[in-house]
């Protein structure tokens, strides 16, 4: 019985700085989002609205927590390419390989979404309908998700939509741009 405790201590134990390390590690990503995005002042909290549209799409999807926590990442950094200069810049005076990172390698699946995502206009449309094509779940959430927050900021061309206006413009895309599961998720929780 003492043992069956002192095991079960220290499993809640790990299980509460194994959520502590993640916290700072989301933490650290949003800090360093926001202040990428600082420069930009229309864009400034883009990629965290996003990051929040997507896992609450992806919650409403039933996604596993992994998946989420991965489009989470995903989204935070949908805007940086891996070559963006703005992001190198920081990686200049690291001693050493980033590559060899811990961080790095429990972000792979998340830069493999953005990596997917960085294609995805590219193979959707009217001649490949995103019903159709194979994909990720989470680039198709993470498409949703930005388009919808891209619409409600103003741009040279057009004022910001509404929210429900949001909504709409998407859903004229809904099975040929955007994902008609993720689509009807959005109006859902919209």
């Amino acid at each position: 019985i003492l043992t069956g405790y002192t095991v079960g201590t220290l499993a809640d134990q790990r299980r509460e700085r194994l959520d502590d390390l993640k916290g700072a590690y989301m933490t650290m990503l949003e800090l360093l989002t926001f202040h990428l995005e600082s420069s930009e002042g229309h864009r400034r909290g883009h990629s965290f609205r996003v990051a929040e549209r997507a896992v609450a799409l992806g919650t409403e999807l039933q996604m596993r927590a992994e998946e989420l926590e991965n489009l989470r990442v995903a989204a935070l950094l949908h805007e940086l390419g891996p070559h963006d200069p703005r992001l190198t810049r920081f990686f200049v005076h690291f001693p050493g390989d980033v590559r060899q990172l811990p961080i790095a390698t429990s972000m792979r699946a998340a830069l493999d979404l953005v990596s997917e995502y960085s294609h995805y206009h590219e193979h959707v449309g009217a001649d490949w309908p995103v019903d159709l094509v194979r994909g990720s779940l989470g680039v198709k959430v993470l498409a949703v998700a930005d388009a919808f927050e891209t619409l409600q900021m103003p741009s040279p061309n057009r004022p910001p939509f509404s929210p429900w206006s949001a909504v709409e413009e998407i859903e004229r895309g809904a099975g040929q741009i955007f994902a008609t599961d993720v689509v009807r998720a959005l109006k859902k929780l919209a």
